[in-house]
């Protein structure tokens, strides 16, 4: 999960994993503290060639990618 926290301008990268009848977990990787937008999408096109995980987003609604102009996140999540 990748979390888009404005307040303080960065970008932090959680690992959440859940297995059946349990609680989730969420275990803090990074924090992204260069806040552009342009950048993280060069690094998640990259990240994605060498992993085959899902990535969640929270806290982009309704914000696009500036090279794809595809939209980030539709609508909010419980999270936000």
């Amino acid at each position: 999960m990748i979390a888009n926290d404005p307040y303080d301008q960065t970008y932090n990268v959680f690992f959440n994993s859940q297995r059946a009848n349990e609680r989730l977990q969420s275990v803090p990787l990074h924090k992204l503290a260069h806040y552009d937008l342009a950048d993280l999408e060069t690094l998640l096109k990259a990240l994605r060639q060498k992993i085959k995980l899902t990535v969640e987003f929270v806290g982009f609604t309704g914000e696009r990618w500036p090279k794809s102009q595809k939209l980030i996140q539709r609508k909010r999540v419980p999270l936000e």
